[in-house]
Order: C-alpha cells, then structure tokens, then sequence
C-alpha cells in the first residue's frame, strides 16, 4: 500500500498551524527579564506610597510610624553626625565572620552525613534537636562564658546556622541520582571517587543555594545578639533609639539591614550562577 501523501498547506486548519499563545498569568508560565524588575520595583513604590500616605495623611501618629521623609532625615544624621557608617561595619563583619565560621564547619559534616548512613545515623539526631533550639535563648549562657566581646555575638550566629547547614547538605548530598553513582561503579570508580567525583559536584549548586539561604538567616541572628550587651552595631543602634522613640532612626536601621542582605544575595546568587553554569542547563 503507498504511503499516504501529506496533505496540502492549505488544508491545514488555522487553529493548527497558528503558534501556541503564552499567557503571561498562566501557571508556572515565565516572565522576562524586564518584566520581571518593573513588577519588583512596582511593589516597593507601591509600599512607599501607602507609607506615605499613612503618615504624611496624619493617619498615623510619628510617635508610632515615622515618615519616609523623617526617616531619611534621622539617617543622613546618623551618617552625618553619629558615625553609623561603623556600626554598618561591625554587623556586616559579625554576620560573615559567624557565617563563615559556621559554614567551614557544617558543610564538611553534612557531606559525610549524606554520604555515609552510618554518620547519619549518629549525628542526624542531636543536629535535629539542636536545629530546634532558638539562638537566642544561648545568649546569657554565651555572655557567662564568652564575655560581651565579638565572640558572643559570633557564637550566637554560628549556633543559628551551624545546625541548619548541617542537615541542608545532608539532605542534598544524600538526594544524588543513584544511576550516576552505580554508573561510577562500574566504570571502577572506588569509595573515594564516588564521593570526589559524584556526589560532591553533583551537590555542588544545591550546596551553594543552601549556604545563600542560611545567610539570610544569619542577618536576624546579628540583631538578636547585637540588642544585648553590644555598644556597637545596627542593633545596638536600634536599641538606642528605641529608647528615645525615635521610630525614624529604627526604620532606617531595619531597611539598611534589608538593603545590605539584599545585595548579599544578589551577589550570592551571581556567583552561584557563574560557578555552576552547568547546573541551569
């Protein structure tokens, strides 16, 4: 029997042969770049101006919510006059300085927990309990023993995300693809490899999100330790102000916190993608 012909251009219904239409609000369906950017610059013209409007309008007292204009005033003064510029300073060392500390320890253990059941099995139960434990109810534990000093106040960001990193790359290490590791196998890799070779770069990007994420997390540790005992600091600034109910003070020391962790993670996420370019493909 011959091959039935194709049929004709022009018997094609329109329907079919017209391209598929994405719909920008469609589940799961992307936006561009530019797109993308407006609608995040959106929300936060869209807060300031409710801000505003609340404030400004006399809607709200400036005892309980300072105004935008006000709050970019008492920041210029804490620039201008108060050396906030140090403070700035000493919270972004602390945060990084307990991070890394953190960091350099808990991604080695959660590699050999994921890695090795029976590490898992020694360690997964005391790193869940630990990971349940507030950080800052270590805070008079860590002024007895640690002193006031930087320290304590490192401590108490290491102790917020040792514990969490731990079993963050526990978890991805342990998720590798069994089908490349059988593969390493055959092609007479030994234990050594597997875990040089296989599991460690394959873990490698998930790593590296995790690592993104407990910084975050890390940036409300620094207040927390900075609001005790501290003379220097964002949040000992906060505290200060506080005191003196100076809301405008306390808004922009929480939006420098804000804009400092945003940038943070921008960065974080473009080093991410410059290292393992591979890994959106």
């Amino acid at each position: 029997m011959p091959p039935r012909a194709a049929p004709p251009a022009s018997a094609v219904s329109p329907q079919a042969a017209a391209p598929v239409r994405r719909r920008s609000l469609a589940p799961l369906e992307p936006i561009g770049g530019r797109a993308r950017v407006l609608l995040g610059l959106g929300f936060f013209v869209a807060f300031v101006l409710v801000w505003s409007i609340a404030t400004l309008g006399g809607f709200v007292p400036p005892t309980f919510l300072a105004s935008p204009v006000t709050m970019l005033k008492e920041g210029w003064m804490l620039f201008a006059e108060f050396g906030f510029i140090g403070d700035v300073g000493m919270t972004v060392w602390r945060v990084f300085g307990g991070f890394l500390l953190a960091a350099v320890l808990a991604v080695p253990l959660g590699i050999a927990m994921g890695t090795w059941k029976a590490v898992e099995a020694f360690f997964e139960p005391f790193v869940s309990f630990c990971r349940y434990l507030p950080a800052s109810a270590f805070i008079p534990l860590l002024i007895l023993w640690a002193g006031l000093g930087e320290m304590q106040k490192l401590l108490v960001i290491f102790i917020g995300s040792f514990f969490q990193i731990v079993l963050m790359v526990a978890v991805t290490v342990g998720g590798a693809r069994r089908d490349l590791v059988e593969a390493a196998y055959t092609l007479g890799a030994k234990s050594r490899g597997i875990v040089a070779r296989v599991l460690i770069p394959g873990a490698a990007p998930g790593i590296a999100e995790t690592l993104r994420l407990v910084l975050g997390w890390a940036w409300t540790y620094v207040i927390v330790a900075e609001l005790i005992g501290s003379s220097s600091g964002i949040g000992h600034m906060i505290t200060d102000s506080q005191a003196l109910l100076n809301t405008g003070q306390i808004i922009f020391g929480i939006i420098v916190i804000g804009v400092i962790g945003l940038v943070s993670d921008f960065a974080f996420k473009a080093l991410n993608r410059r290292m393992f370019a591979w890994a959106a493909l």
